[in-house]
């Protein structure tokens, strides 16, 4: 199957996210564990696999992350299929080289954990909580909603990240959760309609960080 059909996920994704998924035609492929790093992060999906295009996904060296940061944010890139939004000092040079060779524009912010703390909406737009990545993206030309953090379970952590809960699938931008529980969401929704997209999520369950929808 394609890459642009196969959905990366970790096993914590709820059961309503993974079957509507399927339901799309999509392959979803569970991630194994990656032992490299933190425990509670060890099937994210987003520190291995890095989606460029629509059509194309990175994939990295379990062997090269760390537990310690920044060894565990090297694949942690954000990519909206125009820009490429990463610390760029800790980006891993394989990813680099495809970054540059697909003529993507480079965004350097001092944020490691990019994917994590951004939901890519089209190629020219992101949602996100650091106003660092949004200064630094509006800058370089991209549409940004800056909106208010946490609000996002992830155990073994205080909180997790609004990008680690959500992803883009074909022309729908879906949330691992409850997003109508967050104290943004009437301009979350405008921010994506807007763009002629749509909004999915789950009401079943709060918003959980689950490594990012790769």
């Amino acid at each position: 199957m394609e890459m642009r059909n196969r959905v990366y996920l970790s096993k914590e994704a709820g059961p309503q996210l993974v079957e509507y998924i399927k339901a799309l035609g999509r392959e979803v492929c569970f991630m194994a564990s990656i032992t490299q790093v933190a425990e509670p992060v060890r099937d994210h999906a987003d520190l291995v696999f890095c989606r460029l295009r629509e059509d194309e996904v990175f994939v990295g060296d379990p062997e090269k992350l760390s537990p310690v940061y920044p060894g565990d944010v090297i694949y942690n890139g954000c990519s909206t299929g125009k820009y490429f939004i990463h610390n760029l000092k800790y980006t891993d040079e394989e990813l680099m080289k495809r970054v540059r060779t697909l003529g993507l524009i480079p965004v350097d912010v001092k944020q490691g954990y990019a994917r994590c703390s951004i939901t890519p909406v089209n190629e020219e737009s992101i949602i996100t909580y650091d106003r660092g990545i949004a200064q630094a993206a509006s800058e370089a030309g991209l549409k940004v909603l800056l909106v208010e953090p946490g609000q996002v379970e992830l155990p073994g952590y205080d909180h997790g990240f609004l990008g680690g809960t959500s992803g883009r699938v074909g022309d729908e931008i879906i949330f691992n959760g409850d997003l109508s529980e967050h104290s943004d969401f009437e301009r979350i929704a405008a921010f994506i309609e807007e763009r002629g997209l749509r909004l999915k999520y789950f009401k079943e369950y709060p918003l959980r960080d689950i490594g990012s929808i790769v």
